[in-house]
């Protein structure tokens, strides 16, 4: 409990403003540098609430505000409404096992726990559930791929506060990558409470003599901030490689630069599906068979998560919140 509200108080210190806290700013250029912090927080200033021409997508859907009047509308009238809610409460856990021939055999078994989209200023009782499914769950390192926050724009003290209640219940090592919802101004806090962010970095994980090497990028999809290039400048060749990153949308970029694994989420799996899991939209520019669950692409595997939490609307149809436990095996 104390550990908790230590997280919390420090949490209260980078309280969101429009303008930039000096605190926080100081933070970020110790940690990122001038140019990167500078770079990130002014394009977030210029565009974060923009619906029009920014990122990937030419129409940004989750910054419309009409759009979640729409959707609660339509569900209501369907009389799918508070159906949707209730999926959308129900967390469950996937399995996910994964041969790699190129495996060091010390990390044969290696289980890591991936938790995407979590959305906690607006999935509260979701939260509340992956809360209750991590207590006593068994692996070696725990990944976040992004969107802590409801919004895309404004406050983030909420998102923090949700953040710092689930990693309670985590267990270190933890990594994570920022996504299209969030704000660079949350990595101090974040960073304070454990969460180990990778910021188009890289971080060495040792068993014995062998080494795996974890990489990270920020934001692809909206921010267009990633440098897979800086990521993976400090992985030797023929090294095994995981990449994090919030979009599956970099998954040609991520191939060629030889990772053997790519974690990320974004997609929600469409959120709202047809009777077999079928999204009726995905908010991405990639095939629909790299929308939810496992993929390859080329020699490279991926997995995209459907998240923890819900976007625009705490609403699923057809497509369960999830989180996942990867487990990587020798080919």
């Amino acid at each position: 409990m104390c550990d908790k509200q230590s997280s919390l108080a420090r949490i209260r210190r980078f309280r969101d403003i429009r303008s930039v806290d000096n605190a926080i700013l100081h933070e970020l250029e110790k940690r990122l540098g001038p140019l990167h912090a500078r770079q990130r927080l002014g394009i977030e200033q210029d565009h974060e609430a923009q619906v029009f021409g920014q990122g990937l997508l030419i129409f940004n859907l989750e910054n419309a505000s009409p759009v979640p009047a729409i959707i609660e509308g339509a569900l209501k009238l369907s009389g799918l409404y508070w159906r949707a809610r209730k999926n959308a409460e129900r967390v469950t856990v996937r399995r996910n096992e994964m041969s790699f021939a190129s495996l060091p055999a010390p990390f044969d078994g290696y289980t890591i726990l991936h938790i995407s989209d979590m959305h906690v200023d607006m999935s509260e009782a979701a939260m509340e559930h992956v809360c209750k499914l991590v207590i006593g769950m068994q692996y070696d390192a725990c990944v976040l791929t992004g969107d802590y926050r409801g919004k895309t724009f404004g406050p983030f003290l909420a998102a923090l506060e949700g953040v710092a209640r689930v990693r309670a219940h985590l267990k270190s090592p933890i990594y994570g990558v920022l996504g299209n919802h969030d704000t660079i101004q949350m990595v101090p806090a974040m960073e304070a409470m454990g969460i180990r962010m990778l910021l188009n970095e890289c971080e060495v994980i040792a068993r014995g003599n062998e080494r795996l090497y974890l990489a990270g990028v920020d934001d692809a999809h909206f921010y267009r901030v990633d440098n897979i290039e800086k990521a993976a400048s400090q992985i030797p060749n023929d090294a095994f490689s995981i990449l994090l990153s919030h979009t599956p949308e970099i998954y040609r970029q991520a191939a060629h630069a030889d990772f053997d694994l790519m974690l990320c989420g974004h997609t929600h799996g469409g959120q709202l599906c047809l009777p077999g899991s079928i999204p009726i939209k995905l908010e991405a520019v990639l095939p629909r068979r790299m929308g939810a669950g496992p993929w390859q692409h080329h020699r490279m595997l991926g997995y995209t998560s459907v998240g923890a939490g819900s976007s625009v609307v705490p609403v699923r149809l057809n497509c369960p919140p999830e989180i996942t436990l990867h487990c990587l095996r020798g080919g």
